[in-house]
């Protein structure tokens, strides 16, 4: 048997090696990452008018089922804070009971040991108004502060278009029916078929299956199969007038809902066609030249009239439109450049993305063969005239940006397509000087960044020790954000603070009863369908200052929802051109959905207008 110690070392090893085991995922591990998931997956499309105070509660249990419930403050504040605001949920008047929320928030924040008890106080913290004034409403009243919206996407739509009932409407072969129900709230159903950023399927309850619907992708198979589709009848006549100046997405679409109320409208554009950004922002690659016309064409049909090259403060003065007409809405948009804010050695070939591809619009585009190009931007505008440089051919497209790629402010889509298009992404690069090169005309000069601490959503760029670095280039383009030419109105009374016109909440100019602003022009430049949802706004407030209250709708009967299979089922996302193909021109770049891709997307759509809280109320609202 040999010596007693050998037995021992053998023993010893058998131990050895079964000291640790080999690590598995149990079947209990495997279940908890499934319900993971689906948690992921129903917090990713929430926020539809949820109550901030059931809001809160969900998420401080959430934290407390992850504490280890080492530290105090972890194991008792979550627990307190979850019970304190279900207690106000129930009505249940306790004394300060709010400001014990609050207390124990801050404790939270001070004192946990880890991320799980800090952040909890710190988010608490972050929303301590909110949370105050939804409780004693609460208290006070029994309601939340939070107006009830049913269907999640039609809330998250700036124009608060009845997504489920096109979609029904297509599903059912009812293209024509789809694009009216669009039509009812979004005057550019062709348009956003192609630009719009979609907000809606961010908060698609469809997610927590799978994946959103793709609602855009339903919107352009609706538009490119419907073919024309006539506008509503118009209401009788009013016999009052109204100016619009500014023939953009905003100023037309206030002009059409006007005009089928039965108001005399005028258009006044300063350039020589209508479509403002829409035309002279938005390459055409995009957004192709005749699904933008598709629209104007149906807004024209109304009889509106419009006076092109036609700038207010020039050619048209302002006093004539106040005499003229029952009232006016400013939609002017943001046309005009911010440069870089940085020393300019030389302005040879210096040029703002707003002139380029106003440009390129007009058929009259810079020469830029053969030539190496900058952009200096991170938005939607920077990432066009990216793309649109190399179209023009140039030689080689960097868009240099002062934050991380993941940061930049443009679609992620659009970037990723620039790259694959052979354009160039310098991250983390801020502007320095403009110096003049050795080899090239331009000389950028960037000073590395570094993504430091989070300010407005984001982390912020700070300067690194790093060398500054030079980008020699034939053409800098600058495309940092656009502003408004505002001086004249300002001359005219129409108030302004840092360049956006300034207005009540229903739209109408401060110190003004009859003068209306929207869009950019008074939000700051931002997106398409936003600045419809301001046309839209201001003008059934247009409509109601001058008197009368016009409902607007096209009566089309949705059709009834049908109880399908839920089963997790595959998105089916809008295709483009081959990148070496696409980048050659500016022929569109989207494979519209094929017949049968559409109906499936058709059949993903959940029809929360019809089922649980939709059928009950806010489900359809039958008039705006």
């Amino acid at each position: 048997m040999g010596p007693a110690w050998e037995r021992c070392g053998r023993e010893r090893e058998r131990e050895t090696v079964s000291r640790l085991p080999v690590f598995a995922p149990t079947k209990a591990d495997e279940q908890a990452r499934v319900i993971a998931d689906a948690v992921i997956n129903r917090v990713s499309v929430y926020g539809n008018s949820t109550c901030p105070l059931e809001t809160a509660v969900g998420f401080f249990k959430l934290c407390a089922s992850q504490s280890c419930g080492k530290c105090t403050p972890c194991r008792i504040g979550l627990a307190r804070l979850a019970d304190g605001l279900e207690s106000i949920l129930r009505g249940e008047h306790v004394e300060g009971i709010v400001d014990q929320v609050i207390m124990v928030c801050d404790t939270l924040y001070k004192s946990a040991d880890c991320a799980i008890g800090f952040q909890a106080g710190r988010v608490g913290l972050a929303f301590a108004d909110l949370i105050k004034e939804d409780a004693e409403s609460h208290l006070a009243k029994g309601v939340c502060t939070q107006p009830f919206t049913a269907v999640p996407c039609v809330k998250e739509c700036p124009s608060h278009v009845d997504i489920p009932g096109y979609i029904a409407c297509l599903r059912d072969g009812r293209a024509a029916d789809a694009v009216r129900v669009i039509r009812n709230d979004n005057p550019f159903p062709s348009a956003c078929a192609f630009v719009c950023e979609h907000p809606c399927e961010h908060t698609c309850r469809r997610g927590m299956i799978d994946a959103p619907v793709n609602i855009r992708g339903m919107k352009q198979h609706a538009v490119l199969t419907a073919g024309a589709v006539d506008v509503p009848e118009k209401a009788s006549a009013t016999g009052k007038k109204v100016a619009i100046i500014g023939g953009g997405p905003s100023g037309l679409t206030a002009a059409y809902y006007l005009a089928l109320m039965g108001h005399d409208i005028t258009v006044y554009e300063q350039n020589a066609r209508l479509g403002g950004m829409m035309f002279y922002g938005i390459p055409r690659y995009r957004l192709p030249e005749e699904n933008l016309q598709y629209d104007i064409d149906a807004i024209l049909s109304l009889g509106i009239h419009v006076k092109l090259n036609a700038k207010v403060g020039e050619d048209v003065k302002w006093e004539d439109l106040v005499k003229g007409y029952d009232a006016i809405y400013i939609a002017i948009g943001a046309h005009h450049f911010r440069d870089l804010g940085i020393e300019y050695a030389t302005r040879e070939n210096t040029m703002s993305a707003a002139s380029f591809l106003h440009r390129v619009a007009d058929d009259m585009p810079d020469d830029l063969v053969g030539k190496h190009v900058v952009v200096v931007g991170g938005g939607n505008v920077a990432m066009d005239a990216t793309r649109t440089a190399k179209r023009l051919g140039a030689a080689s497209v960097r868009c240099i940006y002062r934050r991380r790629i993941e940061d930049m402010t443009a679609l992620p889509e659009e970037v990723e397509a620039a790259i694959a298009e052979g354009c160039e992404m310098v991250e983390l690069m801020s502007p320095v000087r403009i110096d003049k090169g050795t080899e090239h005309p331009i000389a950028f000069v960037g000073q590395p960044q570094m993504p430091s601490l989070y300010k407005w959503g984001r982390p912020a760029p700070v300067a690194t020790e790093s060398e500054e670095q030079i980008f020699e280039c034939d053409v800098l383009i600058e495309a940092i954000g656009q502003i408004i030419d505002y001086h004249y109105f300002a001359e005219k009374g129409v108030e302004q603070d840092r360049g956006r016109f300034l207005s009540d909440e229903h739209g109408r100019a401060n110190g003004f009863e009859n003068v209306f602003v929207g869009g950019d022009c008074q939000t700051g430049p931002s997106t398409v369908i936003r600045a419809i949802a301001a046309g839209k706004a201001v003008a059934a407030n247009i409509d109601a200052y001058l008197g009368y209250g016009h409902d607007v709708f096209d009566d089309v009967k949705i059709p009834q929802a049908v109880f399908d299979s839920k089963l997790a089922c595959g998105r089916v996302n809008i295709q483009e051109r081959p990148a070496d193909e696409r980048g050659a021109d500016f022929d569109g770049v989207e494979i519209p959905l094929r017949d049968e891709e559409a109906a499936q997307e058709c059949s993903r759509c959940l029809r929360c207008d019809y089922f649980g809280m939709g059928s009950l109320r806010g489900g359809r609202p039958d008039k705006w």
